[in-house]
């Protein structure tokens, strides 16, 4: 199995947040006013040109609503999360 580059899991990333923003029904604009950054900001976070801070991430995910797992995942090849069916 070949390794999962750092620009196609950041195309995921960004992927989920999108799904997600637009799920709870914010525009770009209204995420970035949400968490106190710019709509340039979120655009790079959905585009995968922008890894947040934690804080951030955290930040984001607790505005739309999820988890920061749900955004960020564990990627291919990591440990399942403990109590996670196999």
């Amino acid at each position: 199995m070949a390794p999962v580059r750092a620009a196609e899991t950041d195309g995921a990333v960004g992927a989920r947040i999108r799904a997600a923003r637009r799920a709870a029904g914010l525009t770009q604009q209204d995420l970035a006013a949400a968490v106190q950054v710019s709509r340039q900001t979120v655009i790079a976070m959905e585009t995968g040109d922008y890894a947040p801070s934690v804080y951030l991430a955290l930040k984001v995910a607790q505005r739309l609503g999820v988890t920061v797992e749900d955004l960020w995942g564990h990627g291919e090849g990591a440990p399942p999360t403990p109590g996670t069916p196999l």
